[in-house]
């Protein structure tokens, strides 16, 4: 697996890169975002519009690097621009592809496809007649018990067994 430093710096210049160049196609100086890496879970990326701030997921940064780093660093990046430049619009609109296509050169890919495996939580729970994992989100709806489910084969109660 590659260094998470030199991937880190792999993002920076990726980003710096990409802000140059809305830069160059805009004609003005656009605030460069900071950049965390603490987004867990399935989601490659999170753009904080107000904040001027971007988050990933070091996981699968460094599961990912070839595709991760061309790929969600500018899309995380024309949210940014997109909202420094156009104000508050659809968050994968025209504003969005446009700036995706024409000024950064991307593909605007809504959604990674990237191998989430090592990332999902998971937790088992079971009923009269299997095992079922369920994700993170109903598992905790389930503690909270504003959500209860049922197996669709045998109609008995899942029960929470462990993680």
């Amino acid at each position: 697996m590659v260094d998470l430093r030199q991937l880190k710096m792999q993002v920076q210049r990726q980003l710096v890169r990409d802000l140059e160049r809305a830069n160059i196609y805009f004609e003005k100086r656009f605030i460069q975002p900071t950049i965390h890496y603490n987004v867990r879970g399935v989601k490659a990326g999170v753009a904080y519009l107000e904040r001027n701030e971007v988050r990933f997921n070091p996981v699968l940064l460094q599961e990912n690097a070839q595709l991760f780093i061309p790929q969600v660093v500018p899309h995380e990046l024309a949210h940014i621009l997109v909202y420094q430049q156009f104000g508050r619009v659809q968050p994968h609109g025209k504003e969005w592809k446009m700036m995706m296509e024409t000024v950064l050169g991307v593909q605007a890919e809504i959604y990674h496809r990237f191998n989430t495996q090592s990332v999902q939580q998971q937790f088992t729970y079971q009923c009269g007649c299997q095992i079922h994992l369920l994700s993170i989100r109903r598992h905790n709806a389930t503690i909270r018990n504003t959500r209860s489910y049922i197996c669709r084969l045998c109609k008995t109660p899942l029960r929470f067994v462990g993680k």
